[in-house]
């Protein structure tokens, strides 16, 4: 198995940025929260972003290791919990993963979280499936 990241995978448009959220959802496992925008599948079935506020975590090197323990729990947990269901409903999806707490969590708490949140944004594009398939249809 690859569990690599690369940089496709990354969310860096502006627009998908500001589309995601100001149209995505929103989903809560604290310390985390994502936000997350279904779409039709296109070049790439998930981007992601991470975004640790400088005005909850002050110091940089806290907001470097929240960063590095969220993307390695996204990195472990994406092909099994997200890309797998994803690849049969035919929705990419786009999201952005925001910490919350104030004092920086171990990471046996932001992977469980983190499965937590990928579940039910898998679950959530099951559930608009019919959907992508009557648009196929017509």
């Amino acid at each position: 198995m690859d569990f690599k990241l690369k940089k496709d995978e990354k969310l860096c448009s502006r627009t998908a940025v500001d589309l995601l959220f100001g149209e995505g959802k929103s989903l809560m496992a604290f310390p985390l929260r994502a936000a997350y925008r279904l779409r039709p599948r296109g070049e790439h079935s998930v981007q992601f972003l991470i975004s640790i506020p400088k005005k909850r975590i002050r110091h940089a090197v806290g907001r470097v290791t929240l960063r590095r323990r969220v993307r390695e729990a996204y990195r472990l947990n994406r092909r099994e919990l997200l890309q797998a269901p994803l690849g049969e409903t035919g929705w990419g999806v786009d999201i952005a993963f925001v910490y919350l707490d104030s004092s920086l969590a171990p990471y046996s708490v932001i992977n469980e979280k983190m499965i937590s949140l990928l579940t039910r944004i898998a679950q959530a594009a099951a559930q608009q499936q019919p959907t992508v398939n009557q648009e196929q249809k017509q």
